[in-house]
């Protein structure tokens, strides 16, 4: 199904897009302040709460039909030695994620999501960015399409996630792309390049951000000149579900980098309806978060992207449902409220 049809189209739709629910949101804080526990004492908990019903226009919200997307892709600068791993390995680790062997596998199960992973071209490497544009206008499209029509029509929460051998570099090099800043700052090691790895990897990054310059008018140019299919792929599929009002949890930095996409031209608000799970300790993530003004829900120092840090979050979404849903209210249990007066 084709969602979006050009770069003109994305920008007409980021320009119209639906926004949460104020009065469901002042509902949901109506409601926590009933609850039988001092006021704010469940701290981020009360507000994912308070965040989902505002976006699935519910007093109590639910997660029924979680899903986790998983999109891979390779990237042509590979090449340039960035990473210690062939990009052999991204279609190796997509059949790991297909029989169930790979830590996403396995949080998914825990987190109650369902998991679908969507390899995207494997064979065929977008361009080496530091050399020229990493795919044409057309070829963003098709993988944004291709991340939103991957969106189930029961979906009512999603997580994104990736598996990219050298998708770190392409991630630190959009970044500067679209908020500038010194390549040495964004860059990291990966998949475990050491410091000497790490200053070259910084070096083609550098390269790329001097061919292409700071683009920070639009989605799809951003995407084409710094971006790989995978990464196009999940803004593809946080802009559908923004237009259905679905909730999005974002993983760490290479995810996070994809979203921030979205946002060229300045247009912060279209994450809205996202949270960023975790603070990766790939460097550049803690420059993007704070750019996208976001601020992670935890920090296990992790980096090991394919949606992981994203489900565990998951956890705690859940456990700020079970809460906000299943707690009594002062009225409900007999207990008296803060004044002292019986709301019995």
């Amino acid at each position: 199904m084709s969602f979006f049809t050009s770069s003109d189209h994305v920008i007409e739709i980021i320009g119209d897009l639906p926004i949460c629910s104020a009065a469901m949101m002042e509902s949901a804080r109506e409601r926590q302040a009933q609850l039988t526990k001092p006021q704010g004492s469940l701290g981020k908990l009360e507000d994912i709460a308070v965040w989902l019903a505002g976006w699935q226009g519910k007093e109590k919200p639910q997660i029924n039909n979680g899903q986790c997307l998983i999109f891979a892709g390779n990237h042509g600068v590979v090449a340039k030695g960035v990473s210690p791993f062939p990009p052999e390995v991204t279609t190796q680790m997509v059949i790991n994620f297909e029989t169930g062997g790979a830590a996403i596998n396995q949080l998914c199960r825990e987190a109650g999501l369902s998991l679908t992973v969507k390899p995207l071209q494997l064979d065929v490497p977008t361009g080496d960015i530091s050399e020229g544009m990493a795919m044409t206008p057309d070829e963003v499209i098709t993988a944004m399409n291709a991340g939103a029509d991957a969106l189930d029509d029961s979906c009512d929460y999603l997580v994104v996630g990736e598996i990219g051998i050298g998708n770190t570099t392409v991630a630190a090099a959009l970044s500067m792309g679209r908020f500038g800043g010194y390549a040495s700052k964004w860059v990291g090691p990966g998949t475990g390049l050491d410091d000497e790895g790490v200053a070259h990897k910084a070096k083609i990054v550098d390269q790329a951000v001097a061919r292409h310059g700071q683009l920070n008018g639009d989605p799809v140019s951003l995407l084409a000149h710094y971006g790989g299919r995978e990464l196009a792929a999940i803004a593809g599929a946080v802009l559908a579900a923004r237009m259905r009002s679905i909730p999005v949890m974002l993983d760490g930095f290479v995810s996070s980098a994809a979203a921030s996409a979205l946002t060229a031209g300045d247009r912060l608000t279209v994450l809205d309806h996202c949270e960023i799970s975790h603070m990766s300790t790939e460097p550049g993530h803690l420059l993007l978060a704070i750019a996208m003004r976001k601020q992670p829900i935890v920090n296990l120092g992790m980096r090991l992207g394919e949606g992981s840090g994203a489900a565990i979050a998951t956890l705690l979404v859940r456990a700020a449902l079970a809460t906000h849903n299943g707690m009594a209210t002062f009225a409900e249990a007999g207990v008296s409220t803060a004044s002292g007066v019986s709301t019995a």
